[in-house]
């Protein structure tokens, strides 16, 4: 009798076990995500996009920062050893980019997302992202501000996390896919919205020289005291200047930019006569609770400012 209690036991904890097997979440002893470096909260946000579950992001500049004037420290240099995959826009936008990388050692690929896109020349400059001299006409980094190149970064994400994460390539190409979808619906959404503007009204001041690939795909018309970085400066012959075309061509509004200090936009708004049109966001989303996210969030929040402001 004492034995067959004994079987008992052993036959439902036999039981037991087979019933925690079948109900415990599917990939609960699956593989770590893949752990993937973002230079900024912009890339990020895509990297995040394609990735879905199977990728753990972290922005080395974060919401509402400048990855101009960004200066990284040996936290920084600790993720970028410790990550599977780095993911940078390129085009001299991260000037500190190169030496973190020899700092930190890593042996991770370091995928480059603006690689495909169409880019164009930059208007003007004082200083590169490193502080250094350049010639001006050199391509503008912010390559980002054209839909239609977004979509091309969000390849190049597909491309460098199905190389190293084979197995679950077709999870990255059909998160590619869905997005890119929702990207060919924001780029209509421009392109109506700015065609409601009157023409004569297609033209305001920012901060930065940030929208010049916006400029060419939607046809809105930016001017900015500073060049392609908000390293360099604007003096006082660049504002008198702003403030002449403002005057002649009855420019209707200047913008705030989230990474830039306002006052200069204040002044020359005071200075000008143009309305302060709000705040735009150009090199960097906003936080969580903002009206600036993620992506499609920030590219809408833009377009909104534009048409309240010029409609």
């Amino acid at each position: 009798m004492k034995g067959n209690r004994h079987l008992g036991l052993q036959r439902a904890g036999a039981w037991l076990l087979l019933i925690l097997a079948v109900l415990a979440p599917a990939g609960a002893s699956a593989e770590e995500p893949i752990k993937a470096v973002a230079t900024f909260s912009i890339l990020g946000d895509l990297v995040r996009q394609v990735g879905g579950d199977r990728v753990a992001v972290t922005n080395l500049v974060g919401p509402d920062a400048d990855a101009h004037s960004f200066s990284p420290s040996p936290d920084d240099a600790r993720r970028l050893a410790s990550a599977d995959i780095v993911f940078v826009n390129g085009l001299g936008f991260e000037g500190w980019m190169e030496r973190l990388i020899r700092a930190s050692g890593t042996k991770a690929p370091v995928i480059v997302a603006s690689s495909g896109a169409k880019t164009i020349a930059g208007s003007r400059d004082h200083a590169d992202h490193d502080h250094g001299d350049v010639a001006d006409n050199h391509e503008d980094p912010h390559a980002w501000q054209s839909v239609a190149n977004a979509k091309l970064y969000v390849a190049a994400i597909r491309d460098g996390l199905s190389r190293i994460d084979a197995a679950h390539a077709a999870t990255y190409a059909e998160n590619a896919r869905v997005y890119t979808d929702k990207l060919d619906a924001l780029d209509a959404e421009i392109r109506m919205t700015i065609a409601e503007i009157p023409e004569a009204r297609r033209r305001i001041i920012t901060t930065h020289d940030s929208f010049g690939y916006y400029t060419q795909a939607y046809g809105l018309r930016f001017v900015a005291p500073q060049g392609l970085s908000t390293d360099s400066e604007a003096g006082p012959r660049d504002v008198a200047r702003i403030i002449r075309q403002i005057r002649q061509q009855k420019i209707p509004a200047v913008f705030l930019e989230s990474i830039a200090d306002p006052r200069l936009m204040q002044q020359i708004a005071r200075e000008s006569g143009a309305k302060v049109g709000g705040k735009v966001y150009s090199d960097a989303l906003s936080a969580a609770d903002g009206p600036a996210p993620g992506y499609l969030e920030m590219m809408r929040a833009n377009l909104r400012a534009f048409r309240d402001a010029l409609g």
